[in-house]
């Protein structure tokens, strides 16, 4: 058996979009460990979207911003598959169709639909599996690596992943007065994915925050699913309700000499000609 114990055991993975996706990464590293993975998707027009990606293996539709295909979901699943050994809930949804406005001009129906689905489905989910997960099994959701940016070009989604991160510790805790059952976050600093291409500015967002890791490179989606791995498997059993860190020190890292140096460029230019 290897190191992460993962043979045999039944993975559902919920959110795979692309070839560039965390879930998609995440579903190639449980494979490789031994893992079997089924997935669920947000809509039949997905599910042949990812045909090609996900042929031959157990598709299922959900969209988790309906409570009775949730608990469809997990009927399914059970039904097909037994007992299953984790989740991995790698799902968000924000809408920006009109634009990204100052926080305060957020819409009420579009804060509350990112939030049922992109932290409060992650509740319905975990109910809905209660009776299908082994008792020793884990739940992983995706997060980001900081919970108190005020990133602008990511609009109010900040503060539904730090809702997420909550969620994830009130799981742990309600769960474990009558199970082992594990929740815990993966939080990763910006990453190369389609759904990141999309969020104006991005680009430069990340070039920036690569200046600002210890090692002046960025995280990989690799090193996303490598951690979700470990998170997923018995490997993390002491690690219940936690929110693991992936930014290569991006977040501890603001006064970074080169950064700085940069920032304050155009000032220290515009000394010097007033010196002379």
């Amino acid at each position: 058996m290897s190191f992460l114990g993962l043979e045999g055991k039944t993975i559902l993975v919920m959110g795979v979009a692309n070839r560039k996706s965390v879930a998609w990464f995440s579903t190639k590293t449980l494979e490789e460990a031994g893992a079997k993975v089924i997935f669920s998707v947000r809509s039949e027009e997905r599910r042949e979207t990812t045909a090609k990606l996900l042929d031959g293996k157990p598709v299922y539709v959900c969209d988790v911003e309906n409570g009775a295909e949730i608990e469809r979901l997990a009927s399914d699943i059970e039904r097909d598959h037994g007992a299953i050994d984790g989740i991995v809930h790698s799902i968000a949804f924000a809408n920006y169709s009109d634009g990204f406005k100052p926080f305060h001009e957020t819409k009420r129906e579009d804060y509350l639909q990112a939030t049922a689905i992109s932290s409060f489905s992650l509740v319905e989910v975990a109910n809905a599996f209660k009776s299908v997960l082994t008792d020793t099994a884990s739940v992983v959701a995706i997060s980001i690596s900081s919970l108190t940016i005020t990133a602008e070009n990511y609009g109010y989604m900040s503060p539904i992943k730090a809702s997420l991160d909550s969620t994830i510790r009130y799981l742990a805790k309600s769960f474990s007065k009558d199970t082992r059952i594990r929740f815990n976050t993966v939080n990763p600093g910006t990453l190369k994915t389609s759904a990141s291409a999309g969020i104006p500015g991005y680009l430069e967002s990340y070039l920036y925050s690569e200046k600002l890791t210890f090692r002046k490179e960025a995280l990989n989606t690799q090193e996303v699913a490598n951690a979700v791995a470990f998170l997923v498997s018995d490997r993390s059993s002491g690690m219940n309700g936690a929110s693991l860190v992936l930014d290569a020190g991006m977040g501890i890292n603001y006064f970074d000499e080169e950064v700085v140096r940069l920032a304050m460029r155009p000032e220290a230019e515009g000394r010097s000609k007033n010196e002379d």
